[in-house]
Formats: structure tokens, C-alpha cells, sequence
């Protein structure tokens, strides 16, 4: 577990999933998210076989957000080449948090025990 973190406030807790079964995986089964997700190494998302619409924030390797998207059930995203990894919540989390193009996200690790 992580905290999502910009211009020094808490924007949400988030999974991460950095390995292949994990990033292959990602919010597949889920009925929802609290939180975020994190996928890392990461240029393009899909929605095929989800069961919510998502937020997507594209950062690049300094955790620079580049695009944001919402993507509604069952699509297909385009790749943006200077992702590294993207940040995946329930569609309206964005608005909620106020992610914007050019925020800078950091992911701060956090014990949970």
C-alpha cells in the first residue's frame, strides 16, 4: 500500500501493481475502488471486462501527470508514449481530488500493520 501525494496533500491510498500477473490483473473483478491504483511500467489502459468507468492520469518518469481520461466500461485507450505509469480510480475521483495536467504525483510508501 501507498499514499497518492501532491503539492503536499494526501489524495488517496493505492494499491500498486508492478508485476505482470499484477498489472495484468488490474482492477479486473472489481465491483469498485477506494483509493487508486498505481501501474508501473505502464503506457495504455483498457476497460474490456470492468465493471465501472475509470480515471486515468498518465505520468511520466518523474511522476509529472501528462493526460488525464476518463474511459467508460469496455473500451480501449490510446498508448501515451512518455508514460511510465499511470494512476487508475473510479471515474469522478479526479474531480474530486482536483488532478490536473501538470500536478507532479508521488507515491509514498506506507505500512499499514
Amino acid at each position: 500500500m501507498a499514499w497518492l501525494v501532491t503539492n503536499a496533500r494526501v489524495l488517496a491510498s493505492a494499491d500498486v501493481a508492478n508485476t505482470r500477473s499484477e498489472r495484468r490483473k488490474g482492477l479486473l473483478g472489481r465491483d469498485g475502488l477506494d483509493g487508486a491504483i498505481v501501474i508501473e511500467p505502464c503506457r495504455w489502459v483498457h476497460t474490456i471486462g470492468m465493471r465501472f468507468a475509470i480515471d486515468v492520469a498518465f505520468l511520466d518518469a518523474d511522476g509529472l501527470v501528462i493526460r488525464t481520461v476518463q474511459m467508460p466500461r469496455h473500451r480501449v485507450g490510446m498508448p501515451v508514449i512518455r508514460a511510465r505509469s499511470v494512476v487508475e480510480a473510479e471515474a469522478g475521483a479526479f474531480a474530486r481530488w482536483g488532478v490536473h495536467v501538470g500536478d507532479v504525483i508521488e507515491l509514498r510508501e506506507h505500512d499499514d500493520r
